[in-house]
């Protein structure tokens, strides 16, 4: 029996892959930082991504380079893919909102909907679970949501003022940007052709009630590759994944 919802789904996305990594180095010396590996899994993050957005019923993917661009097309072109893969370069610096429309008009399917993903995120959820979220809503952009835990210890407290526990790096109290989209058709023609879309295009659309956030399940992995420390943790953390 077919799926009624499935049609709705994305299966095409953009992985927006061009920045600098300047706190990744001397990590991204020599590579863009989707290329760095995380120690013990022999993949890159953007290896990774492709895999899992293939997994996702994703077919296309637009790749949005900038920094160290050809690194990451002669991986592209030697590594064993499964799904097809289009590369773009900005000619000159169009901020996040500017390379996401420039990426976008790239894909095949100009009148279906898209997911697009930051190139540091490593994680694992089901985009179509956000996919179908996303429709339900009416939704015109919707953003993985997730909760990080928090680079330090915290202590909790009795009304008295005394200590009853310590929590090391407990979960964030408050939700934040994943780095993670589904995006209807039209979004593509609200972003600027320059600049950021997070302080231009999203808050127009939490105004008018037409953004919506998919808080990513509980137990689902999930972090965003900034520093060394986070290649460390994130070693130590699929490490015990998949024990």
């Amino acid at each position: 029996m077919t799926d009624p919802s499935a049609a709705s789904r994305p299966v095409q996305a953009v992985v927006l892959a061009g920045g600098q990594g300047s706190r990744l180095r001397p990590y991204t010396d020599d590579r863009p930082k989707p290329m760095v590996e995380i120690p013990g899994t022999g993949t890159p993050i953007i290896g990774h991504q492709l895999s899992w957005l293939a997994e996702e019923g994703v077919t296309d993917v637009v790749v949005s380079c900038g920094h160290l661009a050809e690194v990451l097309q002669k991986w592209l072109e030697s590594a064993d893919l499964p799904l097809s893969v289009t590369t773009v370069v900005e000619t000159e610096p169009l901020g996040r909102g500017g390379g996401l429309k420039y990426a976008a008009a790239r894909l095949p399917h100009p009148d279906r909907p898209w997911y697009a993903t930051n190139g540091d995120i490593w994680t694992r959820f089901s985009l179509r679970d956000m996919a179908d979220f996303h429709t339900e809503r009416d939704a015109v952009a919707t953003l993985a949501l997730a909760r990080p835990r928090l680079p330090w210890g915290a202590v909790q407290t009795d009304g008295f003022g005394h200590i009853t526990d310590f929590i090391e790096a407990p979960p964030s109290t408050v939700e934040i940007n994943a780095g993670v989209y589904v995006f209807s058709p039209g979004f593509a023609d609200l972003l600027p052709e320059r600049g950021d879309h997070e302080r231009t295009t999203f808050p127009r659309l939490a105004r008018e009630r037409r953004l919506a956030g998919f808080p990513i399940p509980q137990g689902s992995y999930w972090r965003a590759i900034d520093t060394a420390k986070d290649l460390t943790e994130a070693s130590k953390e699929l490490a015990s994944q998949n024990r």
